[in-house]
């Protein structure tokens, strides 16, 4: 038996100081003094259930030279989480039962997480003709998503909120109006205009989101916002819920954490889509990620290679790699209140992506899915298991981070600072 000794076991109903006993992938007791076979010295530190991460680029099939399935997972692991869900943008995309069964195969056979695709919503997610989510639906897939572009057609968006609402499964918006983003490479904004690069507005986003809520109402498909970034985008989601909508939200760490002033040096590590918005969007984003406005925290992990990030501003590719740092961030907002912390990183993400045995609260018959958060650790990020490297914590000094990951009661990362 595996015992996790010394920790503070985080419920739904509160924090007990308690040792956890692991055997045959689930937790056999819970109590004082345990004894078992491999003693993890848990003090000083929270145990609750593993982080879900509803929204990854693994890479695989199509880019695998900047990750794949095998190295994201140990980044997933090393992060603390137990399940991921990638994107569906990969090469080709995942619109077809299987590709998607050979992704949860390869998942398996790997062993670190539980993974589970994402599938597009529309056929190549070109945005023309609606994908065949009833198989998809059949092949293990509950999340349904053009990530890197939005569904611009309103009525095909509406055939596929019908078809999906039929399944039970979750339409997921990449919220964007193309036709406003065009040749722009961050925030619209004092930032931009000082240093003559093209501009993101912020009501790019909040036009699709206010479109969607109208169709999701007529639907009734469970509607997911991603990566919310503006404080407009906050406002209608507030009113969406607060009128009953079945609507959720994902907000990455570094929409909550960092603004565009991070760009005035035009460092494209800080370059990611939706763009670093401005500070007020930054608190309502944080504010909304406390108050359960916005669900759950989800990183967008997006793994580019060096070369590719080594180059003028506006010729590198967008997006940051997330897992390993996630944690820490989101602790930094959400300090003091461990229930909270776990609810954004592993109950409500597990929920909106349809995991049955992840996001479990710790209790004795539950799955072993579970990591011990140390909320005092400092340290720097300076290498990752993750094959890419294009970070923006980089050298931060940061508080907070897992030190034992449990993935169907077989451990999966262990730091080596404890």
């Amino acid at each position: 038996m595996i015992v996790l000794q010394g920790g503070t076991i985080v419920t739904a109903g509160g924090l007990a100081r308690a040792d956890v006993g692991i055997a045959d992938g689930r937790i056999v007791s819970v109590g004082q003094s345990l004894s078992g076979d491999d003693v993890v010295d848990c003090s000083g530190c929270l145990i609750g259930p593993g982080f879900v991460d509803i929204h990854v680029h693994f890479r695989e099939p199509g880019q695998v030279w900047k990750e794949d399935i095998e190295t994201g997972s140990r980044a997933a692991a090393a992060g603390g989480f137990t399940a991921v869900v990638p994107m569906a943008n990969t090469e080709p995309a995942t619109d077809s039962r299987a590709l998607a069964v050979s992704m949860i195969e390869r998942g398996r056979q790997v062993g670190l997480v539980e993974l589970v695709p994402a599938a597009a919503l529309t056929r190549e997610r070109r945005g023309h003709a609606v994908s065949p989510v009833e198989e998809l639906w059949d092949a293990g897939v509950r999340i349904f998503s053009d990530d890197g572009d939005s569904v611009a057609g309103a009525n095909l968006l509406e055939e596929a909120m019908r078809r999906v609402a039929g399944l039970g499964g979750v339409v997921a918006q990449h919220a964007e109006d193309a036709t406003m983003t065009r040749d722009g490479h961050m925030h619209e904004g004092t930032v931009s205009a000082r240093l003559a690069i093209g501009g993101l507005p912020a009501e790019a986003e909040e036009k699709v989101i206010a479109r969607d809520l109208e169709l999701a109402e007529m639907t009734g498909v469970h509607y997911h916002v991603q990566h919310v970034s503006t404080a407009g985008s906050v406002a209608l989601l507030r009113d969406a819920k607060s009128a009953g909508f079945n609507v959720t939200a994902e907000a990455a760490p570094h929409h909550f954490s960092l603004d565009h002033h991070s760009l005035e040096g035009r460092d494209t590590m800080m370059k990611m889509y939706p763009p670093l918005r401005t500070r007020d969007d930054v608190t309502a984003v944080a504010a909304a990620v406390r108050d359960g406005t916005i669900d759950a925290v989800a990183t967008d992990h997006a793994p580019h290679t060096v070369e590719e990030k080594e180059v003028p501003f506006e010729q590198a590719p967008r997006g940051v790699i997330g897992l390993e740092t996630s944690a820490a961030v989101a602790w930094s907002i959400l300090d003091g209140n461990p229930i909270a912390f776990f609810e954004r990183m592993s109950v409500a993400p597990a929920r909106i992506g349809g995991f049955v045995e992840q996001g479990r609260w710790p209790g004795v018959g539950e799955p072993a899915n579970l990591v011990v958060f140390d909320p005092q650790m400092v340290w720097t990020p300076d290498k990752f298991e993750s094959r890419s490297r294009n970070s923006p914590w980089i050298g931060a000094t940061m508080r907070g981070r897992p030190v034992a990951t449990f993935h169907r009661g077989r451990q999966t990362y262990r730091s080596a600072d404890r």
